[in-house]
């Protein structure tokens, strides 16, 4: 199948529940997730940030996404996530990305409104989607970190006026979720997740999804998450197969031997996220 956008995704496939963003920074993140979304036969949203094109290369990475929705049995989404430069969505865009984050939430309000703006002008001008962000998620993802005292819930009478003047096609809400990997468990604010929703008529983005509790996730999807993203469960389960297969075979030097297992346990995360985010909201 070809590309297609998250407009389109949501508007030409009405997928149940949420739809799963899985970053990928190489070809065996990429075969992996999408065999797991072939698998369950749904589609899925191949996603890169800014640290995975300074690692892979923006060529590189727009390729991949490129080559693997074209013989995809199901249909992809090539997203640009968590990007704070213009530039550089606007480099994407011309590469094939069909949809892009610009990532604003570390400026004031009025920036990041009149940086979204401009985005989204450039972006839907090619047909592209484009999700951006509001409120600060904590943790770290990638170059952003933003410390616990920085972290901002996102305000529903700025994300009213927010959506409305950028147009954007979906919003990234800040509940209490963060990036990496969490300390206890978390509490997300579902009174605020709640309000949001009846507030918006464009899809909620819920970052920070590695690790949430399946109850939590299922109660953010029924309270109005459509797009449910994930990459340190990625990350964590490849290298743990990787350290797994090592201490077994210490004499192991044939990388397929050591890749093959970890893109198959990539598979799985990838399928139990997708069947955990199949509800009805």
């Amino acid at each position: 199948m070809s590309l297609i956008s998250l407009r389109e995704l949501y508007t030409e496939y009405s997928p149940a529940g949420a739809v799963c963003g899985f970053d990928f920074i190489n070809m065996e993140f990429a075969k992996a997730i999408i065999a797991g979304a072939e698998e369950l036969k749904t589609p899925v949203i191949l996603m890169v940030t800014e640290g995975g094109v300074k690692y892979a290369g923006l060529e590189y990475v727009a390729a991949l996404g490129r080559v693997a929705a074209e013989n995809a049995h199901v249909p992809v989404v090539l997203h640009l996530d968590h990007c704070t430069s213009f530039d550089l969505i606007v480099k994407a865009i011309k590469l094939g990305f069909t949809s892009v984050m610009i990532d604003g939430s570390a400026l004031p309000f009025g920036e990041n409104l009149k940086l979204t703006t401009e985005v989204v002008r450039v972006a839907h001008a090619a047909g592209v989607s484009v999700e951006a962000e509001l409120g600060r998620v904590g943790g770290k993802e990638e170059q952003i970190k933003v410390k616990k005292a920085e972290e901002t819930m996102t305000d529903p009478d700025e994300a009213v006026e927010f959506v409305a003047k950028t147009q954007i096609d979906c919003l990234a809400v800040a509940i209490g979720t963060s990036h990496g990997l969490y300390q206890g468990v978390p509490e997300l604010n579902f009174a605020l997740l709640a309000k949001l929703n009846s507030l918006l008529n464009i899809p909620l983005v819920l970052h920070g999804g590695s690790g949430l509790p399946d109850t939590t996730v299922q109660e953010a999807i029924r309270l109005g998450i459509r797009k449910f993203n994930v990459w340190t469960e990625l990350a964590v389960t490849q290298v743990e197969t990787m350290r797994k297969i090592l201490a077994e075979q210490p004499k192991l030097y044939d990388p397929r031997k050591i890749l093959s297992p970890s893109m198959q346990a990539i598979t799985e995360v990838v399928k139990k996220k997708i069947l955990l985010t199949r509800i009805k909201r």
